[in-house]
């Protein structure tokens, strides 16, 4: 009898300890919740609404979104520093150099935000995500891709493919205006596939290119899912978002990259060198300039990756994939949004593209050879127009770290865990750093007028330990791209500026592409 009342009381009790526990449970995070929330609105930042946050105001469609987040950094720009809420979740925006200093000069905050975790079906945890060992193990591998002698071997197919690209655009030549976006983007998947994974796709001719499609449309899904975190759990976003077009997305670039890497292991295993590791070795030190994989001069980022996965620590099929889907997006989707912009500026400012066309002569007078690395070296003001442009417009619009510390930003302390975003757009128009900011002036750039700049003023590349490992190579591409366009045409934009309307998905992309208007040089 007592053991069946043992039982029953027992039972009865179940359900009671199961419902105090629950609520507890609830106490514990509403206490917490309203902890942070009296904490981080203690700073400035737009009023935000419990539990929703701020994401009820967030506009759809990267052009609104773009206008938004720059309004907030105009309405606070005083601070620097603003709170802004997803949900429950804070999100620490900065934008003046001195508050982005405490992520980008820290080993302590390397860590990306979460918010990239909707990028890792696609990417994987490859180098732009990874964190701790694996990313510095990765990093140290990587780099000798990107050594100065193997840019220089680059510059020939960058060239060669550029030359495509302006015999392309010849045909509107004395024409009507045009968008000369596709054809930049294609010219820079095809060098990107040809120089870092050594394998030639002929995107240029293939002007409807789903890998590219697939790219932007990922991008528009990836960013609106950050800013909705009722779509943030994968069952929910599977369901009732846009789970099942990510998937369809994500097939056509993962068969893309599986398809050039497996015609360049087919290759490398064909090789006729007898020691690929002794040749590897020597190749991304730059001790040779003659190697070659089937004839062709391409040890790079792809070779290296196929060599390490036969070494004592080999890296997996998929291992090597993640490093490919993330250079192949970040090596052709950026550099083509820069380029763009470039082209923009040239086409409205007739008295820089004057300048330019006087460097291009000095440089290369009446020839029509291609550009050396001397004479890459020699494009001083073209580098000034890249770097303005990437000013105003930068390719990346934002990067996020999270803090894995406690520190204080301006007298306010900022708990172990925030997710720190740098908008890169406002960080650019800082008054301070540069003054009457949204003009157009490439002399900013020259040697004697950024000695005195704030090192974190200027991020285009990100800064600190995690910057750019690919600077370099995007910088020589986009002279090669645009050189080539300013020795063949005189360019003139038909969008007054306020018509370009930035797209922020990821990638700052103008919203109805850049229209342009060509007539040939030789006709001056």
């Amino acid at each position: 009898m007592a053991e069946q009342n043992f039982s029953v009381y027992t039972s009865a009790s179940l359900p009671l300890i199961g419902i105090t526990f629950i609520f507890a449970t609830l106490v514990a995070y509403a206490l917490h919740y309203f902890k942070t929330k009296r904490h981080f609105d203690k700073m400035a930042g737009p009023p935000a609404l419990p539990l929703v946050g701020n994401t009820h105001q967030f506009a759809v469609g990267g052009a609104d979104f773009y206008e938004q987040i720059m309004k907030y950094s105009k309405d606070y720009e005083e601070h620097g520093i603003i709170r802004v809420w997803l949900g429950e979740s804070p999100r620490v925006i900065l934008f003046h150099a001195d508050t982005v200093e405490e992520l980008f000069n820290s080993t302590k905050h390397s860590e990306k935000s979460s918010d990239y975790r909707f990028l890792v079906p696609w990417l994987g945890t490859g180098l732009l995500i990874s964190k701790g060992e694996k990313w510095h193990t990765r990093r140290k591998m990587l780099t000798p891709a990107f050594h100065f002698k193997i840019l220089n071997n680059f510059l020939n197919v960058m060239c060669e493919q550029a030359d495509i690209m302006v015999n392309k655009m010849a045909k509107h030549t004395g024409g009507s205006a045009f968008d000369v976006f596709p054809y930049i983007t294609h010219c820079a998947l095809d060098i990107i596939c040809e120089t870092a994974m050594g394998q030639t796709v002929n995107a240029q001719q293939d002007s409807d290119s789903d890998y590219v499609k697939a790219v932007y449309r990922l991008c528009y899904l990836v960013s609106e899912r950050q800013k909705q975190p009722w779509f943030w759990p994968s069952l929910i976003y599977d369901i009732f978002g846009d789970g099942k077009e990510t998937k369809e997305c994500l097939r056509v670039l993962h068969n893309f990259t599986n398809k050039v890497i497996a015609e360049r292991k087919e290759q490398f295993q064909k090789s006729l060198i007898q020691d690929r590791k002794k040749t590897l070795e020597q190749y991304s030190e730059g001790g040779e300039e003659h190697l070659s994989i089937g004839g062709r001069k391409k040890l790079a980022l792809l070779d290296m990756l196929l060599h390490s996965s036969e070494t004592e620590t080999p890296l997996t099929d998929e291992d090597i994939r993640e490093e490919v889907d993330t250079f192949m997006f970040e090596g052709h989707d950026t550099t083509a949004a820069g380029v763009t912009w470039a082209s923009y500026f040239i086409g409205a400012y007739p008295e820089v593209q004057q300048k330019l066309h006087e460097e291009m002569d000095s440089i290369f007078g009446d020839s029509d050879r291609r550009a050396t690395p001397q004479d890459i070296a020699q494009m001083k003001y073209l580098e000034c127009v890249i770097k303005e442009a990437l000013r105003i417009y930068p390719s990346v619009p934002f990067h996020a770290r999270t803090f894995t510390e406690d520190c204080e930003i301006k007298g306010f302390k900022i708990p172990k865990g925030t997710e720190g975003i740098i908008l890169v757009t406002a960080l650019h128009r800082d008054a301070k750093y540069f003054p009457d900011p949204e003009k157009f002036d490439p002399d900013r750039f020259l040697t004697e007028n950024t000695r005195k700049r704030h090192p974190y003023s200027y991020t285009p590349f990100s800064a600190g330990m995690r910057n750019c490992i690919g600077q370099k190579f995007a910088i020589m591409e986009e002279k090669v791209m645009l050189s080539a366009m300013l020795r063949k045409f005189n360019m003139t934009s038909t969008q007054k500026r306020e018509e370009l309307r930035p797209v922020s998905e990821i990638i700052l992309r103008p919203e109805h592409g850049i229209w342009i208007k060509l007539t040939p040089r030789n006709e001056e």
